[in-house]
């Protein structure tokens, strides 16, 4: 049988004799890992979100099984110059960010064990879970971690990027809820990132994306968890409706005190069909919600509600059919300090408004496109339990409430591709814009206003809008773990 640990020695007599780097036969010949080849429909055309991603070809995909396999894969691309990526789920749109054209993909989805340590309130969680199995891996122990909104979506990429969690409110962002991560650095060496262990990394991890090395497992806090309360609420969309929701949503974020309670709001429009819909999307951490919790919400006379008592998996489960396979997606986020009751249907009607007219323009000029934005409560209290929780890189402050938006496009044709960057890039800097303004003449508070990694165009600025020491903080240990550069040189994604 062939090593399943390639040899340093070997890689170096390799390259010694001046043949031409190829990570995929190098570790095709040498080991036992597994190498599929480039049209192996079952990665390409099943585990990728969105098309533009499907359509970068790899020259192989990589699939170890273990951290030590993933060590030898790295002691080989190291001492090559070919481009390559790290899938985790394969949930983020932006072409580049988990996939890879005429490289190696590595992919993680044999990394993928679910371990709970009962004595230490701990999970174990392999990066090539989706959330779906982690959640029903745990279902029926009492036990849950802070995670995705969508079964179908990756562990890696969204604890990478922060996380957004129906259990928020209650725990901050999905990342601070990690309690250690298993990586492999860029000089194929494997080390423990915590509070006490390498503790600049932890933090860089923790919002920091994929500029750090390969993460081969998380360890997760565990909380107790039972029956929730949730699904999903639809309303037909009129002006009169629009102002309801909008001012429900403004109102719950300010005035909700129940940490156990979480929702989010969503305007979907596919201008074919001639879809213009609002769904409500439900949460709360227990099997019943207290009376009059949603009531703002319900006032505006739901026409479908699937919201009720269930496991925390079938919630997560249900989520998934919003996930439309085969089609071009692209998302783009703002955030927004929340503005006060006075000033509240002015500005959410305005913003909301512009992208209605900027969603229905794009689309005329498109086929089989939908569009959707999402409204998201970041309040001052999920801010104070991140930053008590150990921080992140976001570091929000907590003296204001805010509001995360999302803005979906998909497509069906690659063609139209220029036509949704066009209008995603002018419906996120149309916001932005709009804050601005609102900021400026004091209908809104000036605030910091980072952009949210999970939700964001590669167009925009991640790094930019984080505060500056954060922002050098993740220079410092790039420098510290790559300094060859080799992340930042060879993979996509949101580079400090």
């Amino acid at each position: 049988m062939r090593s399943t640990t390639f040899p340093v020695f070997l890689a170096g007599a390799f390259f010694a004799t001046g043949i031409a780097a190829d990570t995929c036969e190098t570790l095709r010949t040498n080991t036992d890992i597994k190498v599929a080849g480039e049209l192996r429909s079952e990665y390409f055309n099943r585990w990728y979100w969105s098309t533009t991603c499907k359509a970068l070809k790899p020259s192989c995909v990589l699939v170890p099984t273990s951290t030590a396999e993933v060590v030898d894969i790295i002691n080989i691309l190291k001492d090559t110059d070919e481009p390559f990526a790290i899938k985790s789920g394969g949930h983020n749109p932006n072409p580049h960010f988990a996939s890879v054209e005429g490289g190696p993909l590595i992919s993680m989805e044999k990394m993928d064990d679910v371990t709970l340590d009962e004595k230490a309130l701990t999970v174990r969680v392999g990066p090539g879970n989706r959330w779906d199995d982690v959640i029903g891996a745990l279902d029926g122990t009492g036990y849950t971690v802070v995670g995705g909104r969508l079964g179908h979506v990756g562990v890696g990429g969204l604890l990478l990027g922060g996380g957004l969690s129906f259990l928020s409110a209650q725990y901050g962002w999905a990342a601070n809820s990690i309690v250690a991560y298993e990586v492999v650095l860029p000089n194929a060496t494997v080390v423990t990132a915590s509070a006490s262990q390498h503790p600049d990394l932890f933090l860089a991890l923790k919002g920091g994306g994929n500029n750090f090395g390969v993460i081969t497992a998380f360890h997760l806090r565990a909380y107790p968890q039972g029956e929730i309360w949730g699904g999903a609420m639809t309303f037909t969309h009129s002006k009169k409706t629009q102002a309801k929701l909008l001012a429900a949503v403004r109102d719950f974020t300010e005035y909700c005190e129940d940490e156990k309670a979480g929702l989010i709001l969503v305007n979907a429009r596919a201008t074919e069909v001639l879809l213009d819909v609002w769904i409500l999307f439900t949460f709360y951490d227990a099997p019943e919600p207290p009376a009059g919790i949603f009531d703002n919400f319900t006032d505006a006379k739901p026409i479908l509600d699937t919201s009720g008592t269930k496991s925390y998996k079938k919630l997560l489960s249900e989520g998934n059919a919003g996930v439309i396979e085969n089609t071009a997606y692209t998302i783009t986020t703002e955030t927004m300090p929340l503005p006060n009751a006075e000033n509240g249907a002015v500005v959410l009607g305005a913003i909301h408004d512009r992208w209605r007219k900027t969603g229905s323009a794009a689309v005329m000029k498109t086929v089989g496109d939908s569009f959707n934005v999402a409204y998201q409560p970041f309040t001052k209290r999920m801010a104070k339990i991140a930053r008590e929780s150990g921080g992140d890189m976001l570091d929000i402050d907590d003296d204001v409430d805010r509001i995360i938006i999302d803005y979906n496009y998909s497509h069906l044709f690659r063609s139209q591709h220029a036509v949704i960057d066009v209008a995603t890039s002018e419906t996120s800097s149309g916001t932005g814009e709009l804050i601005d303004r609102f900021e400026a003449d004091g209908r809104l508070p000036k605030v910091y206003r980072p952009l949210f990694m999970n939700d964001a165009y590669f167009r925009q600025d991640y790094w930019g809008r984080l505060k500056p020491e954060r922002r050098e903080l993740a220079k410092k240990v790039v420098a510290n773990v790559d300094p060859e550069g080799m992340w930042k040189s060879r993979t996509g994604g949101f580079k400090p």
